[in-house]
This record gives structure tokens, C-alpha cells and sequence, in this order.
């Protein structure tokens, strides 16, 4: 969190500025509520419809021949249509691991609007380095 305005010198009120931290606040509490939220549904969905179509034993099994590695978001999200169980898991999961990339994202918004670029430059290289974990390694690596 910045300063308060008077001690930085700024024509802003306090009660503005804790009012926009506030909004802030509470928009990233949300993002990340909601998130885990439909990430449990979907995950839940999804298991129950893998069990009440009986293809828990093939998926789960110790002998299943899944790796997520292989499946991309683009066949999750056409698996989602047939209500296929495990693109449902699947999509669970993306939205359980973009939930706190999207509060990285939010907190470099949030930092550019209180003008605090030293937090703007390490939260975007927080970011890159998420994105870079994300997309670019598991490729590279072929995991």
C-alpha cells in the first residue's frame, strides 16, 4: 500500500484514497474467491460425472495412461461441450492455477493506479516469470 496522500504530499484525501485501496481490495478478494469457487465446481462436476459414467477406474487407476502435459486448453475447452468428465477436472484445474496469476495481474493494475512504479516493475516480473513457468518451460522441457 502507497502512503497516505498528505504524506506524500498529494492533493487527495484520505478518505478517497482508502476508498479506491478499498474497491481494490475488494475486487481482488472477489477475483480470488470466485476463482477457487468455479475451479471446486468444475473439478466436482467433473469427478461426478466421470464416476456416474464409470470411467473412473480407466483415468484414475494406477495404471492410467493420462498426461495432462499432452492435453491442451483447446481440447479441454472442446471436450467441455460433450460434457466429457475430465475436460471438466481439467478446466478446474487451469482456473485454480490462473487464480493467482490473475491476482499478480490485478496487483500490477493496482500499483500503476497508486503510481508506484518500483511495485508495477517487480510485480511484472513476477508475472513474466509466471507466464514464462507456465507456457514457455513445460514446452521446452516437454513436460
Amino acid at each position: 500500500m502507497a502512503p497516505a496522500p498528505e504524506a506524500r504530499g498529494d492533493p487527495r484525501t484520505c478518505a478517497d484514497e482508502s476508498e479506491e485501496d478499498r474497491g481494490m481490495d475488494r475486487l481482488i478478494g472477489a477475483a480470488l474467491r470466485y476463482g477457487v469457487l468455479t475451479s471446486i465446481a468444475f473439478i466436482l462436476a467433473g469427478l461426478a460425472l466421470l464416476l456416474a459414467r464409470g470411467g473412473a477406474a480407466d483415468v484414475l487407476g494406477t495404471n492410467s495412461p493420462l498426461n495432462t502435459s499432452t492435453i491442451s486448453p483447446a481440447a479441454v475447452a472442446s471436450g467441455l461441450t460433450s460434457l466429457d468428465p475430465l475436460s471438466m477436472i481439467l478446466l478446474g484445474l487451469i482456473l485454480l492455477i490462473a487464480t493467482p496469476v490473475l491476482r499478480v495481474a490485478l496487483g500490477i493494475a493496482s500499483f500503476a493506479r497508486e503510481r508506484d512504479w518500483l511495485y508495477v516493475l517487480i510485480t511484472s516480473i513476477v508475472f513474466v516469470n509466471l507466464m514464462i513457468a507456465i507456457f514457455v518451460l513445460p514446452s521446452a522441457l516437454h513436460l
